[in-house]
């Protein structure tokens, strides 16, 4: 079985990025992270042979330049080979519409961002605690 030991995280917002990022090391989490500002950038890096079996989730935001999330979202799901990788939204949006859609869409969960910092690195620990150490993926 292959091990996957990448999380990637596409999100515009360069503050949210670190933020994440500074999350996961305050939990002692120390998996390989990978940070994109848009969804284009991410579908090409996933598009890359060696990219495509690494990847343990991505974080991904609802709107961001280039291809938003729902856009990246609809591709990944439709693409045979990317399409096992859990999709975590991590968005600002609250709106049943957009969790709805995300859902639809082929989302594995929906997250909203956290407007504290110790509250961040909470719900940082408890989606790692879930997508690496509690749920099997394929």
């Amino acid at each position: 079985m292959k091990r996957f030991n990448v999380i990637l995280m596409a999100d515009d917002d360069a503050d949210d990025r670190f933020l994440v990022q500074a999350a996961f090391e305050d939990n002692g989490i120390h998996h390989e992270m990978m940070f994109f500002e848009d969804g284009e950038q991410l579908l090409d890096h996933l598009n890359a042979t060696p990219a495509r079996g690494n990847t343990r989730f991505i974080l991904l935001d609802l709107n961001m330049p280039k291809k938003d999330g729902r856009e990246v979202l609809r591709v990944l799901k439709s693409d045979e080979l990317l399409k096992k990788i859990p999709i975590i939204i991590f968005s600002t949006s609250k709106a049943p519409d957009d969790i709805l859609s995300s859902y639809e869409l082929g989302a594995n969960s929906y997250v909203v961002k956290p407007s504290s910092y110790e509250h961040l690195k909470e719900v940082i620990r408890k989606i790692s605690d879930f997508w690496l150490h509690t749920a099997i993926t394929p």
